[in-house]
């Protein structure tokens, strides 16, 4: 699918999809990441005012830019205690895919259950009419259809309004945690199978044990700087929900199986990974390159065009910078839409192995399942290469944050970032 950049509209200027408009925003804010950060991180001033937080999500999410650069630039700003805050930011993201790597079935329930109530929206009046005046901004709760016109138009909603947002969502307006999620992974230009599954599933008190969030009048007044005030018809009680979910099984990290290069390599970008610089280290000259993009999978409703837009762009910014790689004899980048178009760009190109980064839980692991099998019926070797941040991170991320807090000090210095 090709997009025109062009189309962006208003928010052309702050989410460009190109990895040179990330490093700029990087560079920006790195700066204000320690004890500006700290002290303003919470407020939520409105759309288009949102200096006082990164908003690098939407490029992070893609790895167009990538953590460890982020904490990197941050780190050569501020020392690590200056900027801890905004430094455990970053690992939260990390966390939360670690986790679902090890209970990927709580993402399989979740997109079960989101598909089903797709369906009942067609033939529940009631269940229609409630979603409709969410998704449409017309519940009459000021804050909150406010930030549903925001996360439409923009694709963007600061991280506590997204928390309030969910809260209202599930505790107020009584809707399904599940549509919510779906609302959000399907308009949320950094909208992460794991960070979004399971920070839904936190509000809800579904990953903490009977801990669930509570969206209060004072608090989003405090935190909008009274912007919103008075807001009476807020519910005043949060019981967890119940979800097919509630146990998930741990399961074991994914085995790491180090990439070895064996002749003619082609490289497959995903959503997941658009800026894979150390494995292009570690693989050497590629054969070729193709993408494959999940975007239009990530429900059965319809993706916003912020979303297709922004990710078909960075696709097409990927393919120009391999370009200009001297690591590429064939320059030209091949779309692929299915597992038997990747095969057949395997095949085309004679190659022995297919190399990606790792492919976390969520819509593309879904869809490519079955691709490993399928090339190696061909005879092509298929590799996915996990990041170093990961590998390092993971391991700490099957409970609670709080384990790969204490870690994040070893972490950052086996990476040589302090």
């Amino acid at each position: 699918m090709l997009v025109r950049l062009d189309l962006f509209g208003n928010f052309l200027s702050m989410w460009y999809p190109k990895r040179i408009n990330g490093l700029e925003q990087l560079e920006r804010f790195a700066a204000r990441s320690g004890k500006h950060y700290t002290a303003q991180r919470n407020f939520d001033l409105g759309m288009n005012r949102h200096e006082h937080v990164s908003r690098l999500s939407p490029w992070v999410r893609h790895r167009i830019v990538s953590e460890e650069e982020v904490v990197t630039a941050v780190l050569k700003a501020h020392t690590l205690s200056a900027a801890e805050k905004f430094v455990q930011e970053v690992f939260w993201r990390t966390y939360w895919k670690g986790w679902l790597e090890t209970h990927p079935s709580v993402w399989k329930d979740y997109t079960i259950r989101a598909s089903e109530l797709a369906e009942e929206i067609e033939s529940n009046t009631h269940l229609r009419e409630q979603f409709l005046m969410a998704t449409k901004g017309r519940t009459g709760i000021a804050c909150f259809d406010d930030w549903t016109h925001e996360l439409i138009e923009s694709g963007y909603l600061h991280n506590h309004a997204r928390m309030w947002f969910a809260s209202i969502w599930v505790f107020t307006l009584k809707l399904p945690w599940e549509l919510g999620a779906d609302f959000f992974l399907r308009h949320l230009l950094d909208g992460d199978p794991a960070s979004n599954t399971l920070s839904w599933r936190w509000v809800a008190g579904l990953h903490t044990k009977g801990k669930t969030y509570l969206a209060k009048s004072d608090n989003i007044s405090k935190f909008t700087k009274g912007r919103y005030t008075n807001i009476t018809n807020l519910s005043n009680e949060a019981l967890p929900v119940r979800s097919v979910s509630e146990t998930p099984t741990l399961l074991p990290l994914p085995i790491h199986e180090p990439f070895k290069s064996v002749g003619p390599t082609g490289l497959l970008l995903t959503d997941e990974d658009l800026n894979p610089a150390r494995l292009i280290e570690e693989t050497g000259p590629l054969v070729a390159v193709a993408n494959f993009s999940s975007v239009e999978q990530r429900s059965s409703l319809p993706i916003s065009p912020n979303v297709l837009n922004f990710v078909c762009g960075a696709h097409e910014d990927a393919g120009l910078r391999f370009k200009k790689m001297k690591c590429l004899n064939n320059p030209s980048v091949t779309g692929c839409k299915s597992i038997k178009e990747i095969c057949e760009w395997a095949l085309r190109n004679h190659l022995n192995q297919v190399v990606t980064p790792h492919i976390s839980v969520g819509p593309t692991r879904d869809i490519l399942e079955a691709l490993s099998k399928d090339l190696e019926l061909n005879g092509v070797k298929f590799y996915q290469v996990m990041n170093h941040w990961d590998l390092m991170s993971w391991p700490h991320s099957s409970r609670g944050f709080f384990k790969l807090r204490k870690k994040i000090p070893k972490i950052l210095s086996e990476l040589h970032l302090i």
